[in-house]
């Protein structure tokens, strides 16, 4: 079976930027307690999930070197769909020209890992080229009344585009979980405001993060001893601190970004991923892993091993 190569990265954020100091003059809060709560100091609002989506795609596509008929498949992970119908990955299809099939996919916070996996399944059954994004508008479905949300989620958009590799795969190893006993703690109806149990999110939150990242490690071969650079969902930086303690993967090796973007869901891991890769804090062979979590309980974890272009020899 055919592996896979992660060969371009990009993220989109929308221009307005609401800070600490904005949501003082609108909510019971203060800088002082959004900071030691969740880490959050600023956030990104506005735009629509394709129009982000499209903007990061591109980006993506420019750095892979590849022309929107070279994608084979294209995979949305999004909670946030710009409408119930069409789906929004067929919208972004159209905008960005490819000639492929589209497909949403929802599994919350976790969902572009789960795109990950999908699309590396496809392109092991023939699709040469698959374009994954994950972008969310989580404003839009926010009570900006509720302090206990409205400081935390944010809107954003990461892409990346895989290849088929003929020799060693990048994807080493993977994790998909689910357990829908959980589903209360963090939900949102149709037509409704996001409803969350912060202090039970918190908790199982960890759990679940170590438990999946173990069992990718285990599956690649390794342990999180191993790990050059976790790249986790950009939810809260107790919960990540909390994880990566029990992981046993110090800080330094962790990309951290949610002080500047909020919890923007599914585009958390590929944002990030795109900063860390811009900013040079990846060399060829590290390995990369990457955790997210979310309503479900979701979780999903995956081990890649950096052959980025531009990666330091």
């Amino acid at each position: 079976m055919r592996g896979v190569r992660l060969t371009g990265w990009g993220a989109a954020l929308p221009d307005k930027v609401v800070t600490n100091l904005d949501l003082e003059t609108m909510l019971d809060t203060s800088d002082e307690w959004i900071v030691s709560r969740s880490g959050i100091r600023e956030r990104h609002i506005g735009g629509t999930t394709s129009g982000l989506a499209v903007t990061a795609a591109r980006a993506a596509l420019e750095r892979a070197n590849c022309t929107p008929d070279d994608i084979g498949i294209l995979v949305l992970a999004t909670s946030t769909p710009d409408q119930a119908l069409p789906a929004t990955s067929s919208v972004i299809q159209h905008r960005l020209g490819l000639p492929c099939g589209a497909y949403d996919l929802n599994a919350a916070c976790a969902g572009f890992v789960y795109g990950l996996v999908n699309a590396a399944g496809l392109i092991a059954l023939g699709t040469e080229r698959a374009l994954v994004i994950g972008a969310d508008t989580m404003s839009r479905i926010i009570d900006w009344d509720d302090r206990s949300t409205a400081v935390l989620f944010a809107d954003g958009a990461g892409a990346v585009v895989l290849e088929a590799a003929d020799d060693d795969s990048d994807l080493l190893g993977w994790d998909l979980g689910a357990d829908g006993s959980l589903a209360g703690l963090l939900s949102a109806d149709i037509g409704g405001y996001l409803q969350m149990n912060g202090k039970e999110v918190f908790r199982r939150a960890v759990l679940v993060m170590v438990d999946s990242a173990v069992r990718a490690c285990d599956q690649a071969g390794m342990s999180p001893a191993d790990v050059a650079l976790l790249v986790p969902h950009q939810a809260n930086t107790r919960i990540i601190a909390a994880a990566n303690q029990r992981l046993g993967i110090p800080m330094e090796r962790t990309v951290v970004n949610l002080d500047r973007t909020g919890n923007t869901s599914s585009a958390s891991i590929p944002m990030a991923l795109a900063e860390a890769a811009d900013q040079g804090r990846l060399r060829r062979g590290d390995l990369v892993l990457f955790v997210g979590f979310g309503a479900g309980m979701t979780s999903a974890s995956a081990v890649l091993r950096w052959h980025g272009p531009g990666a330091a020899p």
